[in-house]
C-alpha cells in the first residue's frame, strides 16, 4: 500500500505538471512529468549516482528520520502526536541556547550537553500534552495544536529576549563555536545523521524488544486490557509522548547545530508536518519511516534542480506529499482500483489517526 500510495501520487502530479505546462512552455507537453521527475533523481543523486546529491538527500532525511520516529512511536501507543513541530522548534531553540552558552567549552562537551538540551527540552514539551491526556482526557490532538502556537510565542520571546545575541542586524542566537556539529563527508553531511542512524535501531529495540516497548503496544491497542493486565495506560501514555517528544526535540537539535548554526524568532518548517506523513508511510516502523524519510529527502534534495531544468515549481514536491498522504487515508480506494483485497479493515495508524474523541483517559 504505501509503494502503489507513492505511484498514485507521482501519477496524480504528473497530470497537474502537465494540465500547467502550457503556462511553462506555451503548449501541452506531455512529456513534461518525465523531464522533471529525470531532473528530481539528477538532483538527489540517485540517477545517476553523484555523491553531492546522495549527501543532500541524506541531510534532508536526518530530521524526517527522527520527526517520524517521534509520531511512529505515538501511533503504536495509540496517540497521534501532531505536536512535533512545537517540540521541534522548543529542541532546536533550547540546543542554540546551551550551544551559545558553552561555545568555548570543549567541542564533545559542547555538542553533547547542546544535543542533551535539544532533546530535554523536546521531552519536556511532549510531558504536558501527554499528562493532560492521563489525567484530565484531553485528546493530544487538541492540546498539541494548541501547544504548537504556544510554543511559536515562547520561541519569539526568548529570542527577542533572554536569548537574544547582539551584534547582529536581526534577532537571533549567537555563535555556536564548538558546539556546532561537524562535517563529516562533503559539504553538508553533518555528525547529526549519526544521531538519526542511531536513534533507528534503539526506537526499534524499545518497541519490538523490551518491557516497555510492549506495554506500549498493548496499551496502543487496548488500553482496558492493558490495565486489566496490570499495566498502567496513564503512566505509558505520558511516558511515550515524553520520548516522542525527545525525539522531535532532537530532531530540531540536529537541524539547528549541523544546518542553521542559530535559531532565529521564528523558524519556519515543515518537518513537523511531513513527520506525520512519514510515520503513516512507514507504517509506524523504524525501518518503514527511514525509508520513508529517504524518499522525503530525496524529493526535497532534487526539488532545486527539477525548478532550474524542468521549470516546475519546488511546491510540487509538497503536493505529491500531500497527495501520498490522502492515498494512504484513501486505503480502500486504493485496494479496489487495485483489486487488492484487505487483510485487516484497517491499519493501525489510521485507526489512531481517524477514530473519535472521548473514551481515551486511561488513568
Amino acid at each position: 500500500m504505501p509503494i502503489l500510495s507513492v505511484v498514485l501520487a507521482l501519477a496524480a502530479a504528473a497530470l497537474l505538471i502537465i494540465a500547467s505546462s502550457p503556462a511553462i512552455s506555451g503548449q501541452l507537453d506531455i512529456l513534461l512529468p518525465l523531464r522533471a521527475y529525470a531532473s528530481l533523481l539528477e538532483g538527489s543523486g540517485l540517477f545517476p549516482l553523484d555523491a553531492n546529491g546522495l549527501v543532500n538527500t541524506l541531510v534532508q532525511a536526518t530530521p524526517l528520520v527522527l520527526g517520524g520516529l517521534a509520531v511512529g512511536i505515538g501511533f503504536k501507543a495509540g496517540l497521534f502526536n501532531i505536536g512535533a513541530y512545537g517540540q521541534f522548534i522548543f529542541g532546536g531553540a533550547a540546543a542554540a541556547g546551551v550551544g551559545a552558552a558553552i561555545a568555548s567549552w570543549p567541542a564533545p562537551l559542547a555538542i553533547s550537553l547542546s544535543i542533551i538540551a535539544g532533546g530535554l527540552a523536546g521531552a519536556a514539551w511532549g510531558f504536558v500534552p501527554g499528562a493532560l491526556k492521563a489525567w484530565t482526557g484531553a485528546h493530544e490532538v487538541v492540546t498539541t495544536i494548541m501547544l504548537n502556537a504556544i510554543a511559536g510565542s515562547i520561541i519569539a520571546y526568548l529570542i527577542l529576549g533572554p536569548l537574544l545575541a547582539p551584534g547582529f542586524s536581526f534577532a537571533r542566537t549567537g555563535d555556536l563555536g564548538n558546539a556546532m556539529l561537524p562535517i563529516i563527508y562533503g559539504r553538508n553531511l553533518h555528525l547529526g545523521v549519526l544521531v538519526a542512524v542511531a536513534a533507528v535501531p534503539i526506537v526499534w529495540w524499545l518497541l519490538f524488544r523490551s518491557t516497555l516497548g510492549f506495554e506500549i503496544r498493548t496499551a496502543g491497542a487496548n488500553p482496558s486490557a492493558a490495565r486489566y493486565a496490570g499495566m498502567r495506560p496513564g503512566l505509558l501514555i505520558v511516558l511515550t509522548m515524553s520520548i516522542s517528544g525527545m525525539l522531535a526535540g532532537l530532531a530540531g537539535a540536529t537541524e539547528i547545530l549541523g544546518l542553521s548554526h542559530f535559531m532565529p524568532p521564528s523558524y519556519g518548517t515543515s518537518i513537523g508536518f511531513d513527520s506525520i506523513s512519514i510515520a503513516l508511510l512507514g507504517r509506524a516502523h523504524p525501518a518503514g519511516i527511514v525509508l520513508a524519510a529517504l524518499l522525503f529527502g530525496a524529493l526535497r534534495a532534487g526539488s532545486g534542480l527539477m525548478q532550474v531544468q524542468a521549470q516546475i515549481p519546488v511546491e510540487i514536491v509538497d503536493v505529491i506529499q500531500g497527495i501520498i498522504l490522502l492515498f494512504l487515508a484513501a486505503d480502500i480506494l486504493v485496494r479496489r482500483l487495485f483489486r487488492i483485497r484487505a487483510a485487516q479493515a484497517q491499519v493501525t495508524e489510521l485507526q489512531t489517526v481517524t477514530k473519535s474523541y472521548g473514551g481515551q483517559a486511561a488513568r
